[in-house]
């Protein structure tokens, strides 16, 4: 009688650890909130634009993207694909379509498909230091991104590079918990590098772009 009550009083503490373990990991904070994905809600971002055509000549203007998931279906692979709508204006008044890109929650991380190219934008938990492969599902050389948490931010730095002779590549994205991605750089030229201006750091080509949070919520 004494060994039955043993059996029993052991099975039973063994659910009861169990029963606490998923209760644990269920609780778990992954992070995904630090880019909330649900049909309705929008961003709505100041932009500050300048495209270099050559040397000498540049055109800067300033615009607002909105985005906004507008749906969600199921791919064959059973991940919900969040679809984005991104409208560009110049008084907030009048839009038209910029684009179409997708976000998917995919193996603890978050991939942002823009013009059929996937980025890998973030990870789950978004651990400080960690670094990862942004372009890991797609057909092209190793891109290492690493991420700064500071609590409510976190910052994705995705280069960081300036040789000060051929080229400068400035990339980087702010999310913030709870909202989302509040601010987006790129600044990727080319210098001149002909014998007269090499090394002068003289703009021959490229583009800055400069995205700024300045309202979201949810429709």
């Amino acid at each position: 009688m004494n060994k039955t009550l043993l059996v029993v009083c052991t099975i039973l503490l063994g659910l009861l650890i169990s029963c606490d373990r998923e209760i644990e990991e269920g609780q778990v904070d992954l992070g995904y909130d630090f880019q909330p994905l649900e049909v309705g809600l929008f961003w709505l971002y100041e932009v500050d634009q300048t495209i270099h055509f050559g040397e000498n000549d540049s055109e800067q203007t300033q615009f607002f993207y909105r985005d906004k998931i507008r749906g969600f279906y199921t791919n064959e692979a059973g991940e919900q694909v969040f679809v984005v709508q991104r409208d560009k204006s110049f008084d907030r008044i009048e839009w038209s379509l910029a684009l179409a890109y997708t976000w998917i929650k995919r193996d603890f991380s978050l991939v942002r498909t823009v013009q059929n190219q996937a980025l890998v934008t973030l990870v789950f938990p978004p651990t400080d230091q960690v670094i990862w492969n942004g372009n890991v599902y797609r057909d092209e050389a190793v891109d290492e991104f690493s991420l700064e948490n500071s609590g409510d931010f976190v910052l994705v730095n995705q280069e960081d590079s300036d040789d000060e002779v051929t080229y400068r590549d400035i990339r980087y994205e702010i999310y913030e918990k709870g909202v989302g991605m509040v601010e987006k750089y790129e600044e990727v030229l080319t210098y001149c590098s002909r014998n007269d201006c090499l090394g002068d750091k003289l703009i021959d080509s490229g583009v800055k772009i400069h995205m700024k949070l300045v309202g979201n919520g949810k429709d």
